[in-house]
Order: C-alpha cells, then structure tokens, then sequence
C-alpha cells in the first residue's frame, strides 16, 4: 500500500515542479523583456529598417538605369569606338596586337581537357597569340595529364606553355602574378584569363581585342557567364537567379553609368600595361580580380562589359562547394572594403561621385548591407517580434519593400519565376553564411583568407546526365549535418509553435516554411532535387 502512495505522489510532485519552473522562466523572461529585450529590439528593427531602405533604393536606381540603357539602346559599339580587326599588309600580323590567354588550375581532372581545348581553339594568328596554363596541381597524376594535354595541343603548332610553381603562395593570385613574370610575357599587349570551367567561344578575342586597341582608356573587357548545368537541380537554379541578375543589371549599370565595376576574375581580357600601373596581382585579399579592378580604376582606367558575349561555365552542384564559394564570395569583398576604404577617399585622380559610388554602392550596401539585413532581419528580427508582440514592424518594412525588391531580383531570369519562393528561402538560408563570412572579411578573423578550390565536374556532368555515370550516395550523416542551419531551424520553428499558441501576428505559416527550408540545407538535400523547367 505505501509503495502504491508514493508511486502515485511522485509524479504530482514531478508535475508541480515543473510547473514552478514554468513559472519561474515566466517571471523572469518578463522581467528582462520590458527593460531589455523591448527597446534592444525596437533599436535592431530601426536599423534594419533603414538598411532595407538603403537596398530598396539601391535596387530601384539600379532598375531605373537598365531600363533607360535598353530604352535609348546604349550598345558598348555606340559608346566606344569598335571596328573589326584587319590584315596590314606591309605589317602583316604585327598589326594583331600579342594576346596572352592564361587558364589557372588546381586538381582540374574533370575540365583540364576541356579549358585547354576552349583556349587552345581561341581564333587568333597563331604568332600573335601565347597559351599560358598555370598548374598548381598538387596531384601527381592530374599534372601529369595536364602536362601531356598540353604536349598534345603543341605538337598541333599551338604556342602553349606549361607553367609550374614550387608553392601555392597567394592561391590563384599567386599563380597569375608568377606568370606574368615570364620573359615572353613583356612582348603582350593583352591578357585573357579563363578559370578551368570556362569555354569561350573561338570569336572571343575577335569580339573583345579591338575595343581595348581602339579605346586607350579602356582597361578591361569583361564577358557575362552563361551556365551550363543550370538545370540540374534546385540549387543550380537559384544561383542562376542571383547571378543573372548580377550580370543583366549590376554589371551593365556599373559599365554604363561609371565605367567602373567588379572584375569577374576571368572571361575578361586586360591591358597589360593598366594592370602594371594599377600594381599588378595581389593576395591580400580571396578576392584578388575585384582588388585589382578597384586599384586600376582609382588609376582612372575604364571597363566595359559586354553583356552579349557569353562564355559557358559550371555552377557549383553541391552544396558544400557552394557555401566555400560564397564564404569567398563574401568574406573577400568585406575585407577589401576594410582594406581600401581610405586609399578610395583620398585619391585624387577620380572624381567625388564615383568615390561614393565605389564605397556606399558598390561596397558597403552590395557586399556588406545585403548579407547582414537578409540574415538579421528576416532570419532573426522578424521571428522575434512574435515572440515580443510589443514590437511591431511596419507593413511597408517587413511586405512591401521586401517584394518589390524580391521581384527586381527575379526580372533578370524570367524563366524561372516560378520558382520565386524557392529562392527567398535559399537566399535567406545562404544569407547566414554570408553574414558569418562578412563578419570574417570585415574583423580580419581566422577564416579571413581561407580558399577552397570550387570543384567542377566537367565531362562527368555530362556521363551524369545521360544516365552513364554510377550513382553515389548523396546523403551521409557525417558530412551532409551543418549546425548552424539546424540551430536556426529550430529557432524559426520554436517562434511559429508560439504564435501558433499565444502570438497574434499570424506569422506561423511563413516561420514554418522558412524552419524547413533551413532543415533541408542543414540535411543537405537540395542538390537532389531537381525542378521542372
């Protein structure tokens, strides 16, 4: 009997002494809510506020400007002088300005054929023209094949030149710097530079030479990318929407507006002697072609994008690939920002509206205001007004100016508007990273210059495609689990069950989506699923 009464009091006293501490975190979360959490969170929503307001801005002008350039047809041929290069026939092809085509590459063994091949059949005299591969290779084997492709390409008569280093100092940076170095390198006029994914098309240097020959104020001519597995799943899909809007607006912009904007890092071609006087390949920074193109326009050099020339690349397929790239993506251009902010103030030969442009435009709300807002705001703020109802953000902040910018966003891949929601929620879980990286790039902290190579697949995308390469298994635990995307899911998730029960801003349904969003990235199961085109 008295075992009976003690099995029945225990759980009474469990239960009141869970209730107690209910309680208990009850009392003292509104002790700090109203002294602390209430007015810390109404200052975050003012500054987030303002920074969606900055982007708006940013994002309206910028849609204002593309649409007069493709309005009033403002063509790179109507802006600077362009005129097909022609035989001299008492110069013969020393008329043809000496051209350098450099292909950095690092354990490429999916796309080294593919890079060299592309550059290789580059149209061009063939004495005016060098090869340059740059092989950081630090697999035996895959530089063994890239040596012997290479051979093959110069036993055809291609001036090709296999170049090696000791060290991988400077990453990519390095690589160019030291091939710049070369003796036959001082006989060039230019320098076309081509990742390991990178096609062009044989009429690249056809289109793209004469404008620098014409033009001496031009430095550079920049090429858009065009992906080749854009469909192969719904990842590659979203960041075809981000970058094709990066390309069909922010690029052109910059070309149009203040001949100044973002060297890509490759399908460009440079003039040599700017890229000299602007100081030549730094690694200071990950993000060594937009280090470069800041220097050479504070120099007062021009660039030209040429919007209609398309060289096909690979986007990265898996999500692990992807986070490494965008953690470059980010962190460098924060840290360029720390780094250069003041020698951009105090140059002399630019003129005051392109410092501004240079800083707060393409700087500060670009690189830095985007990433923090989409993550803080959205991710963060948002969710945490359902838990302090005292806090409310306006309609037009947290609705209107989000839409409106999501849809300039979308404009530049019609295709693919259908898939609009998607990518507010890939952006907004790949804003984490960002934010994480820009942080990074702006404190200088440990990851500051971390570089991983993005891999490509190449000819395997294509035996995968058919049908003929063996399945891997795409989900393993150990590898595929990120923390940080698993913690913000449950954050999201925990704010819309207490909405669903005690908020009254009926935002559960959005916080729900976005919580499984963030799970499937924690999962890495987005690059299996592929869309409908």
């Amino acid at each position: 009997m008295d075992r009976f009464s003690s099995s029945t009091i225990l759980p009474e006293a469990f239960q009141g002494a869970k209730d107690d501490f209910t309680m208990q975190l009850a009392l003292v979360w509104n002790q700090i809510k109203a002294p602390l959490i209430v007015p810390l969170l109404r200052i975050t929503v003012f500054l987030c506020l303002i920074m969606s307001v900055m982007m708006f801005i940013e994002r309206v002008y910028m849609g204002i400007v593309i649409t007069l350039v493709k309005l009033f047809g403002r063509k790179p041929e109507k802006r600077y002088k362009w005129e097909p290069m022609k035989d001299d026939i008492e110069l013969g092809n020393s008329s043809y300005p000496m051209v350098l085509v450099q292909v950095p590459m690092y354990n490429e063994r999916e796309v080294y054929q593919l890079s060299i091949g592309a550059a290789c059949g580059l149209s061009w005299p063939s004495d005016r023209i060098i090869i340059q591969v740059l092989d950081d290779s630090t697999d035996p084997t895959i530089k063994e094949l890239v040596q012997l492709e290479c051979q093959r390409w110069a036993s055809k008569g291609v001036n090709i030149k296999y170049e090696v280093r000791d060290n991988r100092n400077g990453y990519k940076a390095g690589a160019l710097k030291e091939g710049m170095k070369r003796s036959y390198v001082k006989q060039c006029d230019c320098v076309a530079i081509f990742d390991a994914d990178f096609q062009p098309e044989p009429d690249f240097l056809w289109r793209t030479v004469p404008f620098l020959v014409h033009n001496p104020e031009l430095a550079l001519i920049q090429a858009r990318w065009k992906f080749v597995n854009a469909d192969e799943c719904l990842m590659t899909r979203m960041q075809e929407m981000s970058l094709d809007y990066h390309f069909t607006v922010e690029q052109e912009v910059g070309s149009s507006t203040y001949a100044f904007f973002g060297f890509n890092g490759t399908a460009g071609v440079w003039r040599i002697s700017a890229l000299n006087e602007a100081g030549g390949w730094k690694d200071r920074t990950t993000v060594e072609d937009m280090d470069l193109a800041v220097r050479a326009s504070l120099k007062g050099w021009k660039f030209l994008y040429l919007s209609d020339l398309k060289v096909k690349n690979e986007l990265p397929s898996t999500f692990k690939a992807y986070r490494y790239q965008q953690h470059r993506w980010s962190c460098g251009p924060a840290n360029l920002f720390r780094k250069m902010a003041m020698e951009i103030i105090n140059n002399k030969k630019v003129s005051l509206w392109k410092k501004i442009h240079v800083i707060y435009s393409f700087f500060f709300v670009r690189k830095v205001v985007a990433h923090i807002n989409t993550f803080v705001f959205y991710c963060i703020v948002l969710p945490a007004t359902v838990l302090v109802p005292e806090v409310v953000v306006p309609k037009w902040g947290a609705v209107y100016i989000p839409s409106i910018i999501t849809i300039l966003n979308a404009v530049g891949t019609p295709r693919s508007l259908h898939l609009m929601v998607f990518w507010i929620l890939f952006e907004n879980v790949m804003s984490l990273h960002r934010t994480k990286a820009t942080i990074i790039g702006l404190l200088e902290a440990s990851r500051v210059n971390e570089w991983v190579v993005t891999e490509k697949l190449g000819d395997a995308l294509k035996a995968k495609a058919g049908g003929k390469a063996p399945k891997k298994p795409r989900f393993r635990i150990g590898d595929r689990i990120h923390l940080l995307e698993l913690g913000v899911a449950f954050y999201l998730f925990f704010c819309g069950c207490y909405d669903v029960m005690f908020g009254k801003n009926h935002f559960f349904i959005f916080l729900f989506i976005q919580s499984f969003a963030f799970l499937i990235m924690a999962f890495g199961y987005v690059g299996t699923i592929v869309p409908n085109s």
